[in-house]
């Protein structure tokens, strides 16, 4: 059974091997598909205000990230991001993460979660956060270049926590 801890900067060489098989595939995350390691540690670790990782056997198997979406007036509203290595996909981490991510975000005065950016074509990701309670409460048409499929349309769903 996997735990889920908060991320040390040692889990990372863990967390790049998830994140670069992901970032670089480019069909789900809006990051550039040849970011550098050192950029992705910006991007997941240093930028969020909480980075996790989901752990079986000392193997990083999941991560997410959890910040402010906007600040001032919309600080109420957080966003996070999630990754499950290919191996792991299929086995409740995504669903694990997603849940423990809502509980964290509560416990730091969060309001409400929004994914500003999920790929439609995502099918995984939509139904599952569906399934969790997320809205879909807007759809960018064709917001999201594919590699494979071409443009795409990206999805805004968020969920009052």
């Amino acid at each position: 059974m996997a735990d889920i801890r908060e991320a040390l900067e040692v889990d990372f060489d863990q967390i790049w091997e998830i994140f670069h098989q992901i970032v670089s595939a480019g069909e789900t995350y809006a990051i550039p598909r040849n970011t550098s390691k050192k950029e992705a540690n910006q991007i997941w670790m240093k930028q969020p205000q909480k980075t996790y990782v989901c752990v079986e056997n000392k193997k990083v198997l999941g991560t997410y990230y959890l910040k402010q979406n906007h600040s001032g007036g919309g600080g109420h509203v957080c966003n996070c991001g999630y990754m499950v290595a290919m191996e792991a996909e299929g086995n409740g981490m995504g669903t694990m993460m997603c849940v423990h991510s809502q509980q964290i975000a509560k416990e730091l005065g969060y309001k409400a979660m929004q994914f500003n950016l999920v790929v439609a074509s995502n099918k995984q990701a939509v139904s599952l956060w569906t399934k969790l309670g997320f809205d879909t409460v807007g759809k960018i048409p064709k917001a999201f270049d594919h590699p494979k499929i071409g443009y795409v349309d990206a999805l805004v769903m968020h969920k009052w926590l």
